[in-house]
């Protein structure tokens, strides 16, 4: 019978189409994935890759045997995976992506429970702006908004993400608040251009009504993140759209001023986005879980609806 080091070795190369990558995945030297992947071989007695100095390529019997085992591998994964520990906990590395500002201010605060929750499961938590391939980078989880749900991923809504108008308090003194979102073109604008696209992203808002309104801000300050929009903002140099959970602390404490406050512009959901299995890791599944009982508990969607505003 093959090991499961083998026969995870095969299937990392092949996913990855290198044995370099496969072995930064696995936490390996590309030399034991290579040999694993050669004692394969050996004892199937069939050449499953053609090696070449630039990469690998599935021959057509290394193909049919990817495509019979892989899903099976990955059940076999996630049940050891799951398996609990010796306290009957789930237990394991977690590693999960989520954007800075979100995950710093939104997500990190509920650590401490969830480790006290389960001692066993290691958090390691990126913070970075971008969409991640959970599969193929090796994520046990996302979390954010517009990810693509390519096949095998699934995502469980977690709250409603709204854009809306902000200023400084000091910015608004002396000028007179807007009240319809074409109005929001008349002041100092702080934008945003995406890292993807290289494009700056204008909004369309709607109200409650469902009546839409272009709120195209001149481009007077460009950054390319969104903390440092908020942190312009705060300093009294212009209206930035912003994601509502990123402003919220500040308009609560009024540091920030909602402007246009019937409108909204909707950019989707936030999710946490995992690998579909059949098995889920036990770990995955405890933080996926966790997480949305605590924006339910913490009435999370409700308070980032900007929708609700006033």
């Amino acid at each position: 019978m093959e090991t499961l080091a083998n026969l995870e070795s095969f299937v990392r190369s092949a996913e990855l189409g290198s044995f370099s990558e496969a072995a930064r995945r696995l936490a390996l030297t590309p030399a034991a994935v290579s040999r694993n992947v050669a004692m394969l071989e050996r004892n199937l007695g069939v050449r499953l890759f053609q090696r070449s100095t630039r990469k690998l390529t599935l021959t057509e019997a290394g193909e049919a045997f990817r495509l019979a085992i892989a899903g099976s591998l990955d059940d076999i994964q996630a049940a050891i995976t799951g398996i609990a520990s010796d306290s009957g906990e789930p237990a394991g590395v977690l590693k999960v992506s989520m954007a800075p500002t979100f995950g710093i201010m939104h997500i990190l605060p509920m650590l401490p429970g969830f480790i006290t929750r389960y001692p066993h499961i290691r958090p390691e938590w990126h913070f970075e702006n971008r969409q991640v391939d959970i599969v193929a980078e090796g994520y046990d989880a996302a979390i954010g908004g517009g990810f693509d749900l390519s096949p095998g991923i699934v995502a469980r809504t977690l709250a409603p993400a709204h854009i809306v108008a902000v200023a400084s308090p000091a910015y608004m003194s002396g000028r007179v608040a807007p009240t319809d979102p074409a109005a929001l073109a008349a002041f100092d604008g702080i934008v945003m251009r995406s890292l993807q696209t290289g494009r700056i992203r204008h909004w369309t808002m709607r109200d409650a009504a469902g009546v839409e309104r272009a709120a195209t801000l001149s481009e007077d300050i460009v950054v390319n993140d969104p903390a440092a929009m908020r942190e312009a903002a705060r300093l009294g140099l212009g209206v930035a759209l912003l994601a509502v959970p990123d402003v919220l602390p500040d308009l609560e404490s009024g540091a920030l001023v909602r402007l246009v406050s019937r409108w909204y512009a909707d950019a989707g959901a936030i999710s946490v986005y995992y690998a579909s299995r059949t098995l889920l890791p036990g770990k995955t599944r405890a933080f996926v879980d966790w997480i949305a009982e605590a924006f339910k508990r913490d009435r999370l969607a409700e308070r980032f609806a900007g929708s609700l505003g006033t």
